[in-house]
């Protein structure tokens, strides 16, 4: 009798089928690397947009510039979005190395230092996201009781692209946090894969 395989024997043992695993490894790394891919585009698109974003405005034949740099939550959110990308990037090749020599499973100390990194990054990009995010609204509708003005009012298209840029960022952050969940399932998956061997000795 066999159910989601894992076979029962009469002696009421857990049997587990090694091809039914392999297959959920290489399906758990596809996501992996795919979710990886993902997340390093959005995170470089998000960078590219808020980073690139100007505008120039003429008020009383004086020009202001609007840049990311006037405010360090664009700064910190282009700096963090940055880091992701390279994190992912390194991540991704180690993906494609790990499927071409076909090893399915890693060593205890790489699974949590991979653990480590995905939870730094989905927390460092959900603060950035969220102090970008505050910033935004503030230049979108303003702060009467402090007499800070609708910023949006006057540069449109700078308020714009940011919105574009947050929300590319906050795709990652999200991302990040499924990749964590991933992570995690890598890692703790190895105990348990000692756990079934000391019960096979048994």
């Amino acid at each position: 009798m066999s159910y989601l395989g894992v076979g029962v024997s009469p002696g009421n043992v857990p049997v587990y089928h090694g091809s039914n695993l392999k297959v959920i490894d290489r399906r758990v790394r596809l996501a992996e690397l795919v979710l990886r891919c993902v997340i390093c585009g959005l995170a470089i698109l998000s960078a590219f947009l808020v980073g690139t974003d100007t505008q120039v405005k003429e008020i009383f034949t004086i020009q202001k510039k609007a840049k990311f740099t006037d405010m360090k939550a664009l700064v910190f959110l282009v700096i963090a979005n940055g880091l992701v990308a390279a994190y992912s990037l390194a991540q991704v090749l180690r993906c494609v190395l790990s499927m071409i020599r076909g090893s399915v499973l890693f060593n205890k100390p790489l699974a949590w230092a991979i653990f480590s990194g995905d939870q730094v990054m989905a927390y460092l990009t959900l603060a950035a996201v969220a102090a970008a995010a505050q910033s935004a609204v503030l230049a979108k509708f303003g702060q009467p009781e402090l007499q800070w003005m609708m910023i949006c009012n006057m540069y449109g298209k700078f308020c714009n692209q940011i919105g574009e840029g947050i929300a590319s960022g906050l795709l990652v952050s999200l991302s990040m946090v499924v990749l964590s969940a991933i992570s995690a399932f890598s890692l703790f998956r190895l105990y348990g894969d000692n756990k079934r061997k000391s019960s096979g000795r048994w």
